[in-house]
């Protein structure tokens, strides 16, 4: 079952990235994410951990030409 994301958490997470590589994750950051991450996965009937991780991945590793 592949996962599903949404721009919005794509965007979350292109945000706290963004300020993980400076040095500068806040938590309001950081919290925005979990909780979306979270609700997501409820809604949507998903493991919140594979969420993370694919998200994750798509905004730190994205695919060549994405």
């Amino acid at each position: 079952m592949a996962i599903e994301l949404t721009d919005e958490l794509i965007e979350l997470e292109r945000a706290a990235w963004a300020e993980q590589q400076v040095g500068a994750l806040t938590i309001p950051t950081a919290l925005a994410v979990q909780t979306a991450v979270t609700a997501h996965a409820k809604a949507t009937d998903q493991s919140r951990y594979k969420v993370e991780q694919e998200l994750k991945r798509v905004v730190r590793h994205p695919e060549p030409g994405a």
